[in-house]
């Protein structure tokens, strides 16, 4: 008797598996470089045309910017702003009008599509370098930290997402986390410091590591990690942190 209903119930056994599962981005990476922006920030032939992103189901799928447009990056970061949040990517996109600014980057159905963007530093040739994705305040929603314009005057900014947009919510003066033409874009990060998320940032001429913690008053300097020589590597930032965590406390697992 149950044999004549075992077909409609298969059937519905893959119908609900399909509808839980979703598909994810798993790796990334930028293709076509282009001269369309000529900036160069990190060095030739890091300005780039289009993104690619590779799926936990085996393909890839491609962003194109327009002709105003560029991936003034090394890399995409694959992060995660919540727990329960699918994996996006975090990229840099400069134009001529506006210059650089961050932008969220996920699987809209079978493609890819722009999920939140920043407001652009509103300058070309100015540029970003992202500090790190982490929950700043401990609500269980992460934040989005990078240093804008860091080669000239360079400013510590914390975004959220709200929407379709990358909201700043705080931001404080005299910070540089790169050397202009430098292919290092690891000179600064979240760390975890005496049991607080912190961001490890150095000052305007990199000469100290500056620790900077998020506050219901915005972003204030906590501590300060005096050098004997300018940041050039992340050893740096990473001596800080044991400094100011004798226990032995490392940095936490990244969102992604």
């Amino acid at each position: 008797m149950m044999t004549r209903y075992l077909p409609a119930l298969c059937a519905l056994l893959v119908l609900l598996a399909s509808s839980a599962w979703a598909e994810e981005i798993i790796a990334a990476r930028y293709a076509e470089p282009v001269e369309r922006y000529g900036h160069y920030a990190l060095g030739r032939p890091h300005e780039y045309a289009r993104l690619v992103a590779t799926t936990d189901a085996g393909r890839d799928t491609a962003l194109a910017l327009p002709g105003d447009e560029v991936f003034e990056d090394l890399a995409p970061r694959l992060v995660k702003l919540t727990e329960q949040a699918p994996p996006a990517l975090l990229v840099i996109v400069s134009s001529r009008d506006g210059g650089s600014r961050l932008a969220l980057v996920g699987l809209g159905g079978d493609r890819l599509e722009m999920l939140a963007q920043s407001a652009p530093i509103g300058r070309a040739n100015r540029w970003l370098n992202p500090v790190g994705v982490a929950d700043l305040d401990g609500d269980g929603e992460a934040e989005i930290a990078a240093v804008t314009t860091p080669h000239v005057g360079g400013v510590l900014r914390v975004y959220r997402r709200r929407g379709e947009r990358l909201v700043e919510i705080a931001s404080l003066s005299g910070f540089s986390n790169h050397v202009y033409g430098s292919r290092q874009l690891k000179l600064s990060k979240p760390a975890r410091i005496d049991g607080r998320m912190r961001l490890l940032v150095p000052d305007g001429r990199r000469e100290a590591v500056r620790v900077i913690g998020l506050g219901e008053a915005g972003l204030v300097e906590t501590e300060r990690c005096r050098l004997d020589e300018p940041v050039t590597e992340p050893e740096a930032l990473h001596e800080c942190q044991r400094r100011l965590n004798p226990a032995g406390s490392v940095t936490p697992k990244p969102p992604m």
